[in-house]
């Protein structure tokens, strides 16, 4: 455990890379933001708790103690938007996922601030995601990088309509290989509980993107599922039992799929 971060060593080559779980905001940020922020409404809740048994299946588990409205670790240092034509969030958000200012009036980042930001939470955690690739891909000569996530189905700011439950992104399958971009959409299309899509609104964020090199023995899919495949998408955010119990299944077939899954098969 370091300030920032919490990484599990496992022994399979399989990551799993929960960037937008956290909920702390740095005691001197408090006051700068609107009070409506101080509830990190855009959280990723709860999936270091759905995919607690990540750990079980031996995979590495990194997850970050800051909220995304401190720094976004699914975005590129240099905060080129993700997916250009469309409304984004930037590295260091300013705007709730409705499109509504984070900050009070004039208190907004300066470029100054956004720097020192990714140095202190940002980079530390690519830090150790680089490392901890590194070193199970040495081990096993091929690595998986899972980057869960997950948001509420209906944001008409950042999409139209309403998102299929399970999105899988593969960068348009630049981002893994073909065979296990296929593995991965037949245990999708097996189960019978959530609708799905595969490379279609989110195809992948910065992490699937950099990281994401199959040539190089780094194989990156990202997971975005809407909140109500296992939560009520309203304050408090509680967990659905029932909803959760149906989707943690797919989640480890999923899993499980990335193990099983050689790139000399």
């Amino acid at each position: 455990m370091t300030e920032t971060f919490t990484l599990h060593r496992g022994s399979e080559p399989l990551i799993v890379s929960l960037p937008h779980v956290g909920t702390r905001i740095a005691e001197s940020l408090r006051d700068r933001f609107n009070a409506r922020a101080l509830a990190v409404e855009d959280a990723d809740w709860h999936l270091d708790t759905l995919y607690a048994f990540a750990r079980d299946l031996g995979a590495s588990v990194l997850v970050p103690a800051y909220a995304r409205y401190v720094v976004d670790l699914n975005r590129p240092a240099e905060d080129a938007p993700m997916y250009p034509g469309v409304n984004n969030t930037e590295l260091v958000p300013t705007r709730f996922f409705s499109g509504e200012p984070l900050y009070r009036e004039h208190q907004a980042p300066t470029p100054a601030e956004i720097a020192a930001r990714r140095e202190t939470y940002w980079r530390p955690y690519h830090d150790a995601l680089a490392d901890e690739l590194r070193r199970v891909r040495e081990a096993h000569g091929h690595v998986v990088l899972w980057d869960g996530h997950s948001i509420k189905s209906e944001l008409p700011w950042l999409f139209p309509g309403r998102l299929p439950d399970l999105n899988l992104g593969t960068a348009g399958g630049a981002s893994c290989a073909p065979q296990l971009r296929a593995a991965l959409t037949r245990v999708l299309a097996g189960q019978t509980h959530f609708s799905h899509v595969v490379d279609g609104r989110f195809k992948g964020g910065h992490i699937t993107r950099h990281y994401g090199r199959p040539g190089d023995g780094v194989h990156a899919v990202q997971l975005e599922m809407c909140w109500s495949t296992y939560m009520i998408e309203a304050p408090p955010y509680a967990v659905d039992t029932a909803r959760a119990a149906r989707l943690v299944p797919v989640l480890r077939a999923l899993l499980e799929s990335c193990l099983a899954w050689r790139p000399d098969a």
